[in-house]
Formats: structure tokens, C-alpha cells, sequence
């Protein structure tokens, strides 16, 4: 549930915040500008991915990417295939091919699973309070395919944005950057 309630406390960012991309049109940060419309644009196209049936994900899934993907169930960590992968690309949904991570925003936590910064975008996954085994903590699932990918932790101060989405690689399907010119995927040019 989210509070709602009146703004208090808001502080004006510093001037040189203001207006950044007027500012440095040469993109930001380290980004080039036009390389973000490129990310925006790739993100949006997500609107074509549909969730298959139950019956669909049975017949294509390995048991566990069904039970982990379906059943919120947790693969053994140190196990999966990306848990210490490092090539770069994206990572996207097994079950609908939603693009969610990009391999820039993966680094090493040490929890035996992969590890991201954030997502692709915050459209692509939601987020869902999760209270079993005795903790309360916040589940992440695909936004198009409802499937269980992990979990996300605010606290972990190895993470660049200090939140790590501990993520199963079994939910996960990796797609090379000398492969991302396929069916329903453009060629990207942005910073892997």
C-alpha cells in the first residue's frame, strides 16, 4: 500500500540541475542523448509483448523457470546461469521476451544470484509486498508476464544506486549485444 499525503519538505534542486540536457547536449552523464532516446524508444515497444497461457509457458519452460517463474520459488543461489555472467546485453523476461535489465546495471553483491542496480525501466517490472518464510520483504515480478523474478532490497551499499534487485537467473533469458538485431528486438546503440 502507498501513503498518500501532503508535500512537506520538498527543496528546489540546485541550479545546475535545472534544465540538464539544455545544459550538456551531449546527453547524460556519461549517456549520449541520443542513445537515451534509443533505451526510451526500446522500452516502449514493450506494449507488443503479451503473457502466454499457463498451458503455453508448460510446454516452453524447464520445470524449475515454470516453478520459479509461476510459483514465486527460488533457484539455489550460486546456481544459475547468470549469477557471475558478465557479457554484455540484456536480460529479458523468459516467459514474454520483456526486455528488464541491461547488463551496465549488473554488478557483483555476493548473494549467489544476479544482482542489478534497477531495471530497464520502472515500467517493465511491479512490485509486490511479500511477507512469507517469516519476512517481509518486496517481490518483483514482470509487468507484462506476472512472473516472479526476485526480490528487490534497498539496502545493499556495493549497489551504485544502493538497491539490489536480486534477481533469478531462471526467470531470466540473456540476449548478447551482437545479437539484439532479431525478431522484435532493434539494433541499440545505448551503453551496455
Amino acid at each position: 500500500m502507498v501513503e498518500r499525503g501532503p508535500l512537506i519538505n520538498f527543496y528546489r534542486a540546485e541550479d545546475y540541475h535545472q534544465g540538464y540536457l539544455e545544459k550538456h547536449p551531449f546527453g547524460y552523464c556519461h549517456i549520449p542523448q541520443h542513445e537515451i532516446a534509443d533505451v526510451v524508444a526500446f522500452v516502449e515497444s514493450e506494449l507488443s509483448y503479451t503473457r502466454p497461457s499457463i498451458e503455453q509457458l508448460r510446454s516452453t519452460l524447464t520445470a524449475e523457470q515454470f516453478d520459479v517463474t509461476q510459483h514465486a520459488a527460488t533457484e539455489r543461489p550460486f546456481t544459475g546461469a547468470y549469477w557471475d555472467h558478465h557479457e554484455q546485453g540484456i536480460y529479458v523476461d523468459v516467459t514474454t521476451g520483456q526486455p528488464l535489465f541491461v547488463s551496465s546495471d549488473k554488478y557483483e553483491s555476493g548473494c549467489g544470484w544476479p544482482s542489478f542496480s534497477r531495471p530497464i525501466s520502472y515500467t517493465a517490472v511491479n512490485f509486490v509486498p511479500d511477507s512469507t518464510h517469516g519476512m517481509r520483504r518486496t517481490e518483483v515480478k514482470s509487468m507484462v508476464g506476472d512472473a516472479h523474478l526476485g526480490h528487490v532490497f534497498e539496502d545493499d551499499p556495493k549497489s551504485p544506486t544502493g538497491t539490489r534487485y536480486c534477481i533469478n537467473s531462471t526467470s531470466l533469458r540473456f540476449i548478447p549485444r551482437s545479437e539484439m538485431i532479431s525478431p522484435g528486438l532493434r539494433s541499440l546503440s545505448f551503453a551496455f
